[in-house]
């Protein structure tokens, strides 16, 4: 890993930027033009060298710059970590799960040490080097969850499993699209899902939920969600809507193409070995229209899937207010011309 991670910023003055090489690692979402909700699980094996999918967690160009975000987040509002009492195991698989990837995916610039109980942590993109006792919470500034969780990409759900269900009752989320962690503390899996439009009386969350607690430990799956968004904000929670809910109607044709992204998110999901928890990870991906368009396939299906889309599933995902810019900067780009199934970019 030979990787320089950008100086950008998520809000303000908004800097983000992605690189070419970031613009084609894209998890672009759509295989067909046009998209219902379903539940598209598959395995979370490696996937192609260079790809979001070769490792079980992705570190990219963005690593250090969300983790700030994710400190400034947490510093105005830390009620973005839930810890319910009884998660404390799980709180320690997950800080195993996290390091013991990150460690083995990227060596040369993350290490764990292990000799018994006796952890040695270096990270050195963030500067960071502790030494501590695997489960004695008063060896680590924080507790353990919070703790790796803020060296970590993405948002992480931790489900308990009982009574047949799964209730999220532990989390770090600091870049949700229009949801609460607070307030989703301690719901049931289908509660938590339920104002997805139509998938509920499709049977999807029933079909996701008895699939789910049967997931075996060692055997993790995946799966992609999307949205847009206005301005490359990772925080758009329910809690800061005053603050990213005028960038809507913000968007035009002329500036739709800089100021307009899709925001795709890689979704795993593993079980974890003391607590029998699930880790769910929701890792954001977001690409500018114009960078997007700089494969045409992606654009031209970007197009018809939106025109096609369902307007409960347009209001769900709070496209709205900015659709008909994108489809007028988008229709130029579209020829009309088949494409074949896949979701590759040329």
């Amino acid at each position: 890993m030979n990787m320089a991670f950008n100086e950008e910023t998520f809000r303000g003055d908004f800097t983000f930027r992605n690189s070419p090489e970031s613009v084609r690692r894209f998890p672009y979402p759509f295989e067909e033009d046009e998209y219902m909700y379903s539940v598209n699980i598959e395995q979370h094996t490696p996937g192609a060298p260079g790809s979001v999918f070769e490792h079980p967690i992705d570190v990219d160009e963005h690593y250090v710059a969300e983790c700030k975000e994710r400190a400034i987040v947490l510093s105005e509002d830390h009620t973005r970590c839930v810890a319910l009492p009884h998660m404390m195991d799980a709180q320690w698989d997950t800080l195993e799960l996290v390091m013991t990837s990150l460690s083995e995916s990227y060596p040369s610039e993350i290490q764990l040490t292990i000799d018994g109980d006796n952890w040695h942590w270096v990270n050195k993109p963030l500067g960071i080097e502790d030494r501590f006792v695997f489960g004695d919470v008063s060896t680590l500034p924080m507790e353990p969850f919070e703790y790796v969780m803020r060296q970590v990409q993405g948002d992480w759900v931790i489900m308990d499993q009982r009574d047949n269900d799964l209730y999220a009752d532990l989390g770090m989320v600091t870049g949700q699209a229009d949801w609460s962690v607070a307030f989703d503390a301690g719901m049931s899996f289908k509660e938590w899902h339920a104002p997805v439009p139509h998938a509920p009386e499709m049977g999807i969350f029933d079909r996701a939920l008895k699939y789910l607690l049967h997931l075996q430990y060692g055997s993790p799956v995946r799966r992609t969600n999307w949205r847009m968004c206005v301005n490359p904000r990772l925080d758009t929670s329910s809690e800061t809507y005053d603050v990213w809910g005028t960038d809507n109607v913000s968007a035009t044709k002329e500036n739709a193409g800089d100021k307009v992204f899709l925001r795709v998110e890689l979704q795993a999901l593993f079980r974890l070995p003391r607590s029998n928890a699930i880790a769910f990870s929701i890792r954001t991906y977001m690409v500018s229209l114009a960078d997007l368009a700089t494969y045409p396939r992606w654009a031209r299906r970007l197009n018809r899937v939106l025109r096609s889309l369902h307007p409960d599933l347009a209001e769900y995902k709070g496209l709205n207010s900015f659709k008909q810019p994108v489809l007028d900067w988008l229709e130029p780009l579209d020829d009309g011309a088949f494409l074949e199934k896949g979701v590759h970019p040329e």
